[in-house]
């Protein structure tokens, strides 16, 4: 028995729920889109490696929900404010440019994405705490760091993505 026992439905909804489309998972998990295909039909059994790389992924965004979580609950006790700006990237060059960082643990622009929706959802449901998703517009953000005197860095797009908010 498989330590990773996802049934084709099970699996496909996961990789739902994570964001990805066919094309995506498939590159992600390293095999071709007809066998994934052939994994959420059933017609071939579901590898434990393509199994663990998507609860993985998906144990990944819920641990980021849980710390950006209470990272703002923590800042709103010392700072009471209702609504934040994230960052969210239009296309995965920019992604990549921008969060070198969380490509080992995110890979794809969807799946940062994805934790972005998924903290925004459980800020508003446990925090009451409006979450705006901005999608960087580089040149918009480059005309803000050069204005604002600001070098590149996530404080510096948070910064830009709350004067979005206005």
């Amino acid at each position: 028995m498989s330590a990773y026992p996802l049934n084709p439905i099970e699996f496909c909804a996961l990789r739902w729920s994570l964001g990805l489309d066919e094309a995506l998972a498939a590159q992600l998990l390293k095999v071709s889109i007809e066998t994934l295909k052939q994994w959420e039909d059933g017609s071939q059994p579901i590898t434990e490696l393509a199994q663990k790389q998507l609860l993985d992924i998906d144990d990944i965004i819920e641990m980021q929900v849980l710390n950006t979580c209470d990272g703002i609950e923590a800042m709103f006790k010392k700072e009471p404010k209702r609504r934040l700006a994230f960052v969210v990237y239009p296309s995965q060059a920019i992604y990549t440019q921008y969060n070198p960082e969380f490509l080992s643990s995110l890979p794809l622009t969807e799946l940062y994405t994805t934790a972005a929706w998924r903290i925004k959802k459980e800020c508003k449901l446990v925090l009451e705490v409006e979450i705006a998703l901005v999608p960087l517009d580089v040149d918009s953000y480059k005309a803000f760091r050069e204005q604002a005197g600001l070098g590149e860095s996530r404080e510096s797009r948070a910064k830009w993505a709350a004067s979005q908010l206005s």
